[in-house]
């Protein structure tokens, strides 16, 4: 179960993200207390988001500016977020979740109408150098380290409010800073986290495939599908969470 989970949570989080909305149940329902579940999937879809990037390299192969700036900062929210995790109690991690999806999904609804009011007198170039986005990846950083799903659907809505660019590139840009988060939280989970190494081992495999698969997928996907796939995940989850 856990395998099949991680294939599908891997390509879910190259197409849109919130493929943890798969893989943390499953091990949930395999007995695995909250916290260390969650340290755990972080570990075991990292090849997924590493799989996503490599398919997507010519899309980012132009934004290597973007990296360069967002990817810092990435990593100093992912340290906060790492370690908040570590000092929060089950009732708070479980509360707070699905509201921060759910904002994300409104964000993500509302990005063509915002993103053309945000971006309309800013250049290009700079779009990506805005103090607002830099605060917001932060933040994306630290959800990403203490939970980390649907922090696709965040990043996309985030990124798609200050960079005028093609969806598919968003994405691309969205996987590999997704990436850069989950590896300084994986990092840490595995020197401070309780990690079931076991269920890791079987994950790692089955992810990277997945993220590769699901590339693939989204760009064949119209942008308002791939729009759409995203908030119906979303939503999905905070749902589940919140019912």
């Amino acid at each position: 179960m856990v395998a099949a989970a991680a294939l599908i949570a891997g390509a879910v989080n190259a197409v849109a993200g919130g493929g943890t909305l798969l893989s943390f149940p499953a091990l949930l329902l395999l007995g695995f207390p909250a916290l260390t579940a969650n340290v755990t999937n972080t570990l075991g879809l990292l090849p997924g988001y590493a799989g996503g990037s490599v398919a997507y390299r010519a899309e980012l192969r132009v934004q290597r500016e973007r990296v360069r700036f967002l990817g810092p900062v990435s990593i100093a929210g992912a340290v906060v977020g790492a370690v908040l995790l570590t000092r929060t109690s089950n009732r708070v991690f479980g509360a707070v979740v699905p509201w921060l999806i759910l904002l994300a999904c409104a964000l993500l609804l509302l990005q063509p109408l915002v993103t053309s009011r945000v971006t309309r007198h800013r250049p290009e170039q700079e779009q990506h150098r805005s103090p607002v986005l830099a605060a917001a990846q932060f933040l994306a950083g630290v959800y990403g380290a203490f939970f980390g799903a649907a922090l696709g659907v965040v990043m996309l809505g985030v990124l798609g409010l200050f960079i005028r660019d093609d969806l598919q590139r968003i994405n691309a840009l969205k996987g590999v800073l997704s990436l850069i988060i989950n590896v300084v939280a994986a990092v840490y989970f595995a020197f401070f986290g309780p990690v079931s190494w076991i269920a890791v081992l079987v994950m790692v495999p089955m992810s990277a495939v997945g993220g590769f698969i699901g590339v693939t997928v989204a760009r064949r996907l119209h942008p308002v599908v791939l729009r759409t796939v995203v908030v119906v995940l979303g939503v999905a989850f905070a749902l589940h969470e919140l019912l």
